[in-house]
């Protein structure tokens, strides 16, 4: 575990929205009267959770010159997020999303991420957020999409191992932001050799071995939730070989799974609630892991907490909005036999 030696405790690189959530929840999409207005952004989920937790937080996104922009900012400063590296792209627009609620199984999605600012994150806004300030830094995988950003996350990637700082990375496979699923996977794997940790639904996982675009199915526009066909323990063990230390494979209501190299796998029990939404789930079971681990508890532990976090936030209507604080966490787990 990184010593508590530096300024933060944890730098989030990459997508920001403004997420339009139906309010008519269990509605089909095409019945939608009216929406709430959140924000999100896999990174900028977990940064709100890793902030409500009590960790020292520093998101690094970029927004457009625009009310959305504005709208976004106004939220992560409010939560009292270090956002003094974000920059504002004049050329390019903030991003959004649109989301449908139909639980338990359906949440159809929309991205609006044409020319999206988040995307321009470049090399030296990298530079310029001075990774050598934080203990550990998350990345999450549609950062790699296209450059600018795709060559800045690389970049930070070497930034955060010579500064010894904590790599973790969240797959967050989104198959329409790519120009091919397959080109998720080998950007993907070039990165993996510099993961202390990768968090990933077993989708996720076998997303970055996919071998044939037929092996992606997506129904009713669940870009969050693909069915992909592929043999998950083998799509582990090679995330494994790739030198990741550590690999968390997020299962829901089942709860999480630990691999270590060599190591037999540790189940971690989940908390079994009803579900209202789950999309922010597994940013929050993201932000609920590296809380635990940056406070030098034990794998099992920080799972837990994981787990926690993420059972707490399928019980909700948004995302960001609605990340636990450490108090409601611990509470809940509590209430439920405890970490």
């Amino acid at each position: 575990m990184q010593e508590k030696t530096k300024k933060y405790d944890i730098l989030t690189i990459g997508r920001s929205s403004i997420d339009l959530y139906s309010n008519d929840i269990g509605s089909p999409f095409v019945d939608i009267t009216s929406f709430g207005a959140f924000v999100g952004g896999s990174p900028l989920n977990i940064a709100v959770g890793c902030k409500r937790l009590g960790l020292n937080t520093a998101f690094l996104t970029a927004v457009g010159n625009d009310q959305v922009g504005k709208f976004i900012l106004n939220f992560l400063d409010k939560e009292g997020i270090n956002t003094s590296s974000i920059p504002t792209i004049n050329t390019a627009r903030s991003s959004a999303v649109i989301l449908g609620i139909e639980p338990p199984d359906r949440f159809p999605l929309v991205y609006y991420r044409d020319n999206c600012a988040d995307i321009q994150i470049n090399l030296e806004h990298i530079r310029q957020a001075d990774i050598s300030q934080y203990r550990a830094v998350m990345f999450s995988g549609t950062a790699f999409s296209k450059d600018p950003s795709r060559t800045a996350m690389f970049y930070a990637i070497e930034e955060a191992k010579k500064h010894r700082a904590v790599t973790a990375l969240d797959i967050d496979f989104r198959a329409d932001q790519w120009f091919d699923p397959l080109a998720f996977g080998v950007t993907i794997r070039a990165a993996l050799p510099y993961m202390d940790f990768v968090l990933g639904t077993e989708e996720e996982i076998l997303a970055a071995f996919m071998t044939d675009p037929k092996q992606l199915e997506i129904k009713h526009q669940q870009i969050s939730a693909p069915e992909i066909r592929g043999n998950i323990d083998n799509a582990i063990q090679e995330i494994l070989n790739k030198g990741v230390k550590n690999l968390i494979v997020k299962r829901g209501a089942d709860g999480a799974s630990i691999f270590r190299q060599g190591e037999d796998e540790i189940k971690v029990p989940g908390f079994p609630v009803e579900v209202i939404n789950v999309l922010g789930a597994g940013d929050s079971f993201a932000a609920g892991f590296m809380y635990g681990y940056l406070q030098g508890w034990d794998l099992y532990k920080a799972v837990r907490m994981a787990n926690a976090t993420g059972a707490i936030m399928v019980t909700k209507h948004g995302c960001a909005n609605f990340m636990a604080t450490l108090e409601e966490a611990i509470a809940f787990a509590n209430s439920k036999g405890g970490l």
